[in-house]
């Protein structure tokens, strides 16, 4: 018998929102802490990790599977391609399409942020109980269906 929850789901729903919330913010604010370069808005790192993932995907392509307004995506675009972090070619099948590409820098940068940003998480989970960090680690692949379920649901019409 499962036991009852007395704040009711749509509590428990708030504070796992407001948890994950919390953690992502906590993660941001204590990567920008001692950066000697401009910070990547989360934006940023979101359409870079899209582009290493996927090289020469389009702005369009890159806005439907982000979430985004294509002219959004646009102009992070530009602006990612002043700064040296994008290269911007032509597509060869069709002339007037775009593709994608990330620049050494950015490659740089991305591999520097993931670094730091596994030691950040991984020094604070060392930091909990035993029973948390198994919690943490079973807790994952349903964290990850639960992102696959928004994402799907976010394709829909």
């Amino acid at each position: 018998m499962e036991p009852e929850n007395p704040r009711g789901e749509d509590a428990y729903a708030d504070d796992l929102a407001d948890a994950l919330v919390g953690v992502q913010r906590m993660i941001r604010r204590r990567l920008r802490a001692g950066l000697t370069v401009a910070r990547l808005r989360g934006a940023e790192v979101e359409l870079l990790r899209l582009i290493e993932a996927r090289p020469g995907i389009g702005v369009s392509d890159a806005a439907k599977e982000l979430h985004l307004a294509g002219n959004s995506v646009s102009t992070l675009v530009n602006q990612l391609v002043r700064d040296g972090r994008l290269v911007r070619e032509t597509d060869p099948a069709d002339r007037r399409a775009a593709r994608l590409l990330l620049t050494e820098a950015a490659r740089t940068r991305l591999r520097d942020w993931r670094e730091r940003r596994a030691a950040l998480v991984r020094g604070q989970v060392e930091r909990l109980a035993p029973a948390d960090r198994d919690a943490l680690r079973a807790a994952i692949p349903a964290l990850r269906r639960l992102a696959e379920n928004l994402h799907e649901e976010a394709d829909r019409p």
